[in-house]
């Protein structure tokens, strides 16, 4: 009955991610039709009666950011020409986050508009995976589920049994992530001081606790262009740390992120893969875990009408025995 009421569809963002949450929830894609027209204009077609059911439409917003999000809008349009019960989008990542705020005058806040436009839509409910200010979820006036990745970072390192562990922060920003995961990985805690002159810019001032020695872990939501979180790999190395990890929910990787990120200063590079990642931007030191399973059984539980607070007590009561096993 399941598989019958509740429908998946996907977007062409992250088609890899999409089958991973089919094959664990047992359930088929919809078939969909999406092409573009040669003025750039996209074309959608659900080829699936979707009448009555619970719709959950997969689709990131990444890169090509724009792309993306008029793809989700329109596939969004589609769908709710076919009269569904509901639609859920299930959006991974979430472009435009980070201008959530007007820094200076006469400047947008873009998250709301696209929060506005996505409810216009027709969206009934929002899952998003770690936004980048989890205020966000206020833009909308519909549901929204803020999930984690912290659980899913925090169980491949517990399993490295990494010895002497430092949690670094790499701004301000970030302390409360980072202190998240140093609570479950019984780790210290670090913070890099930065200063950021211009957007896409930074530079490092110095840093803030003991790495003396000790394995470091970099932790952020994303890695966009990798300038900020390759330089506090470089400061935290020159500060006397034995070696340096970076983890990070959204693999973002615009411009040359790739190459810096093959620094002589980082030993591994851990995302995943909540926004797909081509062969070209792989490299031997880069591990990507998938959300797919954590993604799965949230549509589950919305489905069925289950709390969603009750996955995640699962998950950190797993993290907290195998933290007394270490």
């Amino acid at each position: 009955m399941m598989s019958r009421r509740l429908k998946l569809v996907s977007g062409s963002a992250n088609e890899e991610l999409a089958k991973g949450i089919s094959m664990h929830l047992n359930a088929p894609m919809v078939p969909v039709t999406i092409k573009r027209f040669k003025d750039g204009e996209i074309y959608c077609k659900i080829l699936e009666s979707v009448r009555g059911c619970e719709v959950f439409l997969i689709q990131p917003t990444a890169p090509p950011t724009n792309d993306s999000l008029m793809e989700l809008l329109i596939m969004t349009d589609a769908i709710r020409r076919a009269s569904p019960r509901e639609i859920t989008a299930v959006i991974p990542y979430y472009g435009y986050a980070r201008q959530d705020r007007k820094a200076d005058a006469r400047e947008p806040i873009t998250a709301k508009l696209v929060a506005n436009l996505i409810t216009v839509a027709g969206i009934d409910r929002v899952v998003i995976f770690d936004l980048h200010v989890p205020q966000i979820q206020g833009f909308f006036d519909i549901q929204v589920d803020n999930l984690e990745a912290i659980p899913i970072l925090a169980e491949y390192f517990l399993d490295k049994k990494l010895k002497n562990a430092v949690i670094v922060a790499p701004d301000v920003g970030g302390v409360g992530r980072a202190r998240s995961v140093a609570k479950l990985l019984n780790a210290s805690l670090a913070l890099i001081d930065k200063r950021r002159p211009t957007h896409g810019t930074s530079q490092v001032m110095h840093v803030i606790g003991d790495v003396t020695g000790k394995t470091a872990i970099l932790v952020d939501d994303m890695i966009d262009t990798a300038g900020t979180i390759t330089k506090a790999a470089e400061a935290v190395m020159k500060e006397g740390a034995k070696e340096v990890f970076i983890a990070a929910t959204h693999a973002v990787f615009s411009g040359n992120a790739v190459e810096k990120l093959q620094s002589k200063y980082i030993k591994e590079v851990v995302v995943t893969d909540t926004i797909a990642i081509p062969k070209a931007k792989r490299f031997k030191s880069l591990t990507v875990l998938s959300v797919a399973q954590v993604l799965s059984e949230s549509i589950k539980r919305i489905y069925e009408g289950e709390p969603m607070g009750l996955l995640f007590d699962g998950m950190y009561s797993k993290l907290k025995a195998m933290q007394g096993s270490k």
